[in-house]
């Protein structure tokens, strides 16, 4: 296996004026592979000199990778200060109580005494049934709510008060979201998720982020290929080929997958790939400590935005919403 020196890896550094790895390991396996598959994957990215993983309660597989993780702390391969370890509460534990729940079964699951970042995955208790299909819809779901989002953020700052959680984290958020809750928050977001790539580059959101130091955590990097089948839509733009990127990938002599991903850590946010092949998750890694993307080639992909968003969270949805764009508060004020 190549192993890559983590010092070699640029960091980025957060409000707090903590640092963190500027790419990091995914660990959804979609509906694609199972928790064997991804935690196999975990083990090796830290050999080869992976430090950061992005983890959530939903995926399934926080068991499996906290037995990684113990069993690399154990044989000395790496020390639990070196890791930046990321994990979410899902929807379904947004009551009162459920928070501090939910992530003592992460921590527990994970075998940590701690969370580098602990984010809420989606900002309403509107959740689904794993493995659903596109049109499942919860009789149960409703709109955002500003009172509702602050009752789950006041458990997040008490777990941040209890040392529990190093950083806060907010995903999938708009700026008409953040709006109405970063002003109410006695801790903020020092992270937030978005979907980031090429083709979807958001960057009204982006910008607003990091004037305020919210460092922007990029999912679905390189156009998410292997997304479940409820998530593709016809239309959807294919990241790896698009002109821009090809063409940078043929000056570097590199898969147009690495052009994403330096392209996303020149443009200022960590991406987080996810790969069980180790010939990917290593060159994932690689592409970050060499060879980076000219001005120009800089330019031309960000001209090349298609606003293309791949993760429409439709599943989401609630009664008397007709599209899935009424989560995403396109007309500038939140959907109700």
């Amino acid at each position: 296996m190549t192993v890559i020196d983590p010092n070699s890896v640029p960091k980025m550094t957060l409000a707090t004026g903590e640092q963190i790895p500027c790419i990091g390991m995914g660990t959804f396996g979609s509906d694609r592979y199972g928790a064997e598959e991804v935690s196999a994957a975990v083990a090796g990215a830290i050999r080869c000199g992976y430090r950061m993983f992005d983890c959530a309660s939903v995926y399934g597989n926080e068991d499996l990778i906290g037995k990684v993780f113990a069993e690399a702390f154990a044989e000395g391969a790496v020390k639990r200060e070196e890791l930046f370890i990321i994990s979410k509460v899902w929807n379904d534990m947004h009551g009162k109580g459920d928070i501090l729940l939910s992530c003592a079964k992460t921590l527990k699951d994970l075998q940590l005494d701690y969370l580098d970042a602990y984010f809420v995955h989606w900002p309403f208790a509107n959740y689904h049934a794993p493995g659903c299909s596109g049109d499942s819809r919860n009789p149960d779901s409703k709109p955002f709510c500003v009172d509702d989002f602050m009752l789950v953020w006041r458990q997040m700052e008490r777990l941040h008060d209890m040392g529990l959680v190093r950083n806060l984290g907010m995903s999938n958020m708009t700026i008409p979201k953040l709006e109405a809750v970063l002003p109410l928050c006695r801790i903020k977001p020092t992270l937030i998720e978005m979907e980031l790539h090429p083709a979807f580059q958001q960057p009204e959101l982006f910008r607003y982020c990091v004037e305020r130091g919210l460092q922007p955590v990029g999912f679905c990097p390189i156009g998410s290929p292997n997304r479940p089948d409820r998530d593709k839509a016809e239309g959807d733009v294919v990241d790896t080929a698009m002109p821009a990127v090809e063409a940078a990938a043929k000056a570097h002599g590199v898969h147009p997958a690495l052009i994403c991903l330096k392209w996303a850590v020149q443009n200022g946010q960590i991406p987080i790939p996810f790969s069980v092949h180790e010939k990917n998750y290593v060159s994932n890694l690689q592409c970050v400590t060499e060879d980076p993307l000219t001005d120009e080639e800089m330019e031309a992909i960000r001209l090349a935005d298609e606003n293309c968003r791949l993760v429409k969270g439709q599943v989401f949805l609630w009664p008397g919403a007709t599209d899935w764009r009424a989560l995403w508060d396109e007309n500038g004020v939140i959907t109700q």
